[in-house]
Parts: C-alpha cells; sequence; structure tokens
C-alpha cells in the first residue's frame, strides 16, 4: 500500500514556535497594538477622555485647512508614480545595450543614495531666493537673473511650490523606476526581439508592441510601490517648507495636529486615514508578486 505521511514531532512545531515567537511578539508590541491604541483615539477629543465619534473624521473633510492636505496629498500620488516612472521607462529604454550603459544608470539612480532630507537640502539651495540688490545663490534664480527675469520666492507661491516639493520626489525615485524596468526590459527573450527585428518593425513598434507589454508586471510593481512611498512622504515637505505655504501633506500634518498641537484625536483620525489608503496598495502588491511567481 500507499504509505502514510510522516507525522510531525511535536518537538519540531515546538522548535518552529521558538523562532517565530520573537517575530510575533515584535509585530503585536510594534504594529497590532499601535494600530488599535490610534483607532481608538481617533474616536476620541484631543485629551483623550472623552467619546466624540466620528467627529474627528468629520473635522478632517470640512475643515479648509486640511481639504488643502488632502488636496496636496492627491496630486503627489497623481504625479510622483506617473512622472517618475514615466522618466525612468524612457532612460531605460535609451540606455539599453548602449555604450557605458552602466555609467549612465549610475549617474541616475545615485540620488536613491541620498536621504530625503538630504535631497530636500540640497534642492534648497536651488530653489534659493536672496532680496533685490543681493546675489542670487539659488541655481534656479541665477538662471532666472541671467534671462533677464526678475527672482521669485519659489517655495512660497502655492500651487507652484507644491510642484517643486514634488520634483525632488521624482528626482530620488526616477531611479528606482529605471534600475526594475531596465531588468524586466533584459529579461525579454532574445528570440522575441530578433523575430520582431526580421519582420522589419520600428523602434516605435518594437516598444509599444514587444516592450511594452513584456514588462506590464514590472510596470505594475514600479507604480503601486511608488503610489506606497508617495502617500506616506514626510521628510521632503518638512525639510523644504515644514509644511507652511500651503504645501503640507497627510503625513506631516498628522506629525503637527499629534506632536506640535496636541490634538491627539485628530492626529489619529488621520494616521487612520493614511493607513486605509496604503493598506489596499499593499495588498495589491502582494497579490501581484505573488500572481508573478505563481505565472
Amino acid at each position: 500500500g500507499a504509505p502514510l505521511p510522516r507525522r510531525r514531532k511535536p518537538r519540531e512545531g515546538l522548535f518552529a514556535l521558538f523562532f517565530l515567537l520573537p517575530t510575533l511578539l515584535f509585530l503585536v508590541v510594534g504594529l497590532v497594538v499601535p494600530a488599535i491604541r490610534t483607532t481608538l483615539l481617533s474616536f476620541m477629543d484631543r485629551d483623550s477622555s472623552n467619546w466624540v465619534g466620528l467627529q474627528n473624521y468629520g473635522w478632517m473633510f470640512s475643515e479648509g485647512s486640511i481639504v488643502r492636505v488632502l488636496i496636496n496629498t492627491l496630486i503627489w500620488v497623481l504625479l510622483v508614480p506617473l512622472v517618475a516612472t514615466t522618466f525612468g521607462l524612457i532612460y531605460a529604454v535609451l540606455v539599453d545595450r548602449a555604450r557605458l550603459e552602466a555609467v549612465a544608470k549610475s549617474l541616475i539612480f545615485l540620488p536613491m543614495a541620498i536621504s530625503f532630507v538630504g535631497a530636500s537640502i540640497i534642492w534648497k539651495f536651488v530653489y534659493a531666493y536672496r532680496g533685490d540688490g543681493q546675489e542670487q545663490i539659488g541655481l534656479l534664480n541665477q538662471i532666472m537673473v541671467s534671462l533677464g527675469a526678475e527672482p521669485r520666492q519659489w517655495l512660497l507661491d502655492s500651487p507652484l511650490n507644491t510642484l517643486l516639493l514634488i520634483v525632488i520626489m521624482i528626482w530620488i525615485q526616477a531611479g528606482f523606476a529605471m534600475v526594475v524596468l531596465s531588468a524586466a526590459i533584459k529579461a525579454i527573450p532574445a528570440d522575441i526581439v530578433e523575430a520582431a527585428r526580421l519582420d522589419g518593425v520600428t523602434p516605435w513598434q518594437m516598444f509599444w508592441q514587444i516592450t511594452l507589454p513584456s514588462i506590464r508586471p514590472a510596470l505594475i510593481v514600479v507604480v503601486v510601490t511608488l503610489s506606497i512611498a508617495t502617500l506616506k512622504v514626510f521628510d521632503i515637505v518638512r525639510t523644504a517648507t515644514n509644511g507652511n505655504y500651503e504645501t503640507s501633506v497627510i503625513a506631516n500634518e498628522m506629525y503637527n495636529q499629534a506632536f506640535r498641537y496636541g490634538e491627539n484625536g485628530q492626529g489619529s483620525a488621520l494616521a487612520v486615514f493614511l493607513f486605509v489608503l496604503v493598506v489596499p496598495l499593499v495588498i495589491y502588491q502582494i497579490r501581484n508578486l505573488r500572481q508573478q511567481r505563481e505565472g
């Protein structure tokens, strides 16, 4: 007859539990408990002493300054993944199998090695403004002056300042998009590429009919990953403008409400809202990666 399935010894189960327990403990203490506590605090007042129901969530969508924060966050999430992925894809296609390909890729990937705070400080010098009669030290204003135009206080004008902060994030993340998409392009089977060339397809047709469909899973991974990172953006806004001049985003406003203004309930409501936005993207990313692995 067929051999009986081998039973796991109780000792093996205990051995596995011994190694899993520290991880589970850290998960509960570092994630589950804070998440539950934050959710409870979001239904309480600033002192966490009285229940206020959905009042904090109502405040989030009725207070003009917070609505501006939500709109800013939406602008970030729409522009950063789209533009960074587009730049990364174009660059990956242009340098593919080119001379000095490694050097060219290193140049665009270099910003990834810089922290968000460091990158923000660099770009603050680019956007820097000095008053009339003073020599401009900011690259952008120096260009304006050399062209005969007046220097501007770039980070004070809304909504232009939000777009200029988004440029910093794109500058950092385009390298990530390029690396992932370049690897996907190189994974396209050579026989498919050769067959297409023998059929006389143009480079433009090659891109739309061969390259783009082949790297679609990688494109989805890049866009979703950048969307998650963008939703949580904090360092850039905090360093460049401190969230002033209508540039604040959810993560920055959450910090302000909870730690600067002592509004625990409102800060927690913003944290829960951010969590609700991120979780579906994380779940989709995990499912997408699992399907790629199985497919």
